[in-house]
């Protein structure tokens, strides 16, 4: 019952963040820009303005809002429906990218960060779950406080995440406003289309703790008694 009141809150908040940045992607997707720039280009556009355009190659990919920025090899990797897009909602998130781009030549410290504790957020992620329930079944609560241990450290690089993304989408709508590849009346659309991916990572955010909650709420039981 105590997992209840953790967790179904924060399922509500993630159902009702896929819907609404599938709802909203899918409205915006289909409002074609006043300037009729394409995702690729409205990238190539931004990244030529902030000083990358020679250093970030621009890919196509397969699927839908698979889009990412690797600075592993420097790519901005853009999603078949975003690509070749004039919609609102293609090159904001193009933008949104590039935002990603822009933090990591300058070195943006959340960033930096992030990329710091995803070795230690990968382990953690894959073994935290298992040493959790091998503990609850051998009732061995030294084993459960390692895994919740490695699941705060999933919970840390949701919270680091955050900001991240709050960022890449606060810099990509004054990107292309400034760049004039949106008009004024633009503005108010691409900031929907972000906000709805926005919450989908703070809803994420939400079900991590609230399982984190749970975990730790188990264990100060169990020592309890």
């Amino acid at each position: 019952m105590g997992y209840l009141i953790f967790i179904i809150p924060a399922l509500l908040i993630s159902l009702y963040a896929q819907f609404n940045i599938k709802s909203t992607y899918k409205k915006y997707s289909q409002v074609r820009s006043s300037r009729g720039t394409t995702g690729a280009n409205a990238a190539a556009a931004l990244l030529q303005r902030n000083g990358l355009g020679g250093k970030v190659a621009i890919n196509q990919i397969p699927g839908d809002l698979t889009d990412n920025y690797d600075p592993r090899d420097n790519t901005l990797n853009l999603s078949q429906t975003v690509y070749g897009n004039t919609s609102i909602a293609a090159i904001g998130v193009a933008a949104h990218e590039v935002g990603h781009a822009i933090q990591h030549n300058e070195r943006y410290a959340p960033l930096e960060l992030r990329a710091a504790i995803v070795p230690v957020a990968n382990f953690a992620s894959s073994a935290s779950f298992p040493i959790l329930l091998v503990g609850f079944l051998l009732n061995s609560m030294n084993l459960v406080l390692v895994g919740i241990l490695l699941f705060t450290a999933v919970v840390v690089f949701h919270l680091v995440t955050l900001p991240v993304e709050f960022n890449a989408s606060q810099r990509a709508v004054a990107q292309l406003s400034q760049a004039g590849l949106i008009s004024y009346d633009e503005v108010p659309m691409v900031k929907k289309v972000l906000g709805a991916a926005a919450m989908t990572y703070l809803a994420a955010t939400l079900t991590a703790i609230a399982n984190l909650l749970y975990y730790v709420m188990i264990f100060a039981g169990a020592r309890d008694e």
